[in-house]
């Protein structure tokens, strides 16, 4: 009886507030009828889902070949080990996602950064730390860009993230890391290009916290890898132990697909791998 009230009450609330406040979706451009501080309908959310597949065991990265299996590492990381030791990603950075990491960043909408948290909380559980304590160092903004948003997305993310995790494992550290020249677009530039323009953006400002220790890096999005790379050299250069990046989004190669082969080359290629 008690819980058909409440069933019912809500359900009124949620009309009273849909005729009083019309809103959409800001993901699909659906109406909004339920009460939320954050303009997206749950349909929408549940479409946000982790990366499927095998990835790079080292950068997060999908593996091309259709025949990869897991704890492979891309061509990339074999042939020059980027300076973190494992990077993960909640989901692929395109549709829903995108849009949620946007409202944030672009849009002030700040309820956004505890769905986000709890992504990155997720992808934090696939790293394999076998350590009492790891400093966690939010990817830093320009203090120019920092007044213009007002907040720190990657800040907030993280803040969202471990009080989900919760306990005293991660023990996040802002103020380590230093963004001293801003940077610009880098869309266009080739690899060797995109280190050289980050180089020496980021300095560490407090090495006493850093020497000796596992470092965690953490940013909302993990596109070419040179932002995350540029952090982690520089924390290994004043001591840390071990760098290690997690992200709520990161870009992907194309969905590597089974290529159906003739029945003869099919044995001749099964023949090959031994």
């Amino acid at each position: 009886m008690a819980s058909s009230l409440v069933s019912s009450v809500s359900a009124i609330a949620e009309c009273v507030f849909a005729t009083l406040f019309p809103s959409d979706c800001r993901l699909c451009g659906a109406p909004l009828v339920k009460i939320s501080r954050l303009p997206v309908r749950d349909e929408c959310v549940v479409q946000t889902r982790p990366i499927a597949g095998c990835v790079c065991s080292v950068c997060g990265e999908r593996l091309a070949s259709p025949f990869a299996a897991a704890g492979e590492r891309c061509g990339l990381c074999r042939r020059a080990a980027p300076p973190f030791a494992k990077a993960v990603a909640y989901g692929s950075y395109d549709g829903g996602l995108r849009e949620l990491i946007h409202l944030l960043k672009y849009e002030q909408v700040r309820p956004a950064a505890g769905l986000l948290g709890r992504m990155l909380a997720e992808a934090i559980s696939n790293l394999v730390m076998g350590v009492d304590e790891i400093s966690v160092v939010p990817v830093p903004l320009h203090r120019r860009k920092l007044r213009q948003r007002g907040f720190n997305q990657a800040e907030l993310v993280a803040g969202a993230a471990f009080k989900r995790i919760g306990g005293e494992r991660f023990v996040l550290k802002p103020g380590i890391l230093e963004r001293r020249r801003e940077t610009q677009s880098q869309i266009g530039l080739t690899r060797h290009q995109r280190r050289e323009h980050m180089r020496g953006a980021f300095a560490v400002v407090k090495p006493g916290a850093v020497r000796g220790r596992d470092i965690l890096i953490v940013d909302d999005v993990f596109t070419t890898g040179t932002t995350v790379s540029e952090c982690a050299r520089v924390l290994r250069r004043s001591g840390a132990s071990k760098v290690y990046v997690a992200t709520v989004a990161r870009t992907l190669k194309a969905e590597a697909r089974l290529v159906e082969l003739p029945r003869e080359k099919e044995m001749q290629a099964i023949a090959a791998a031994g």
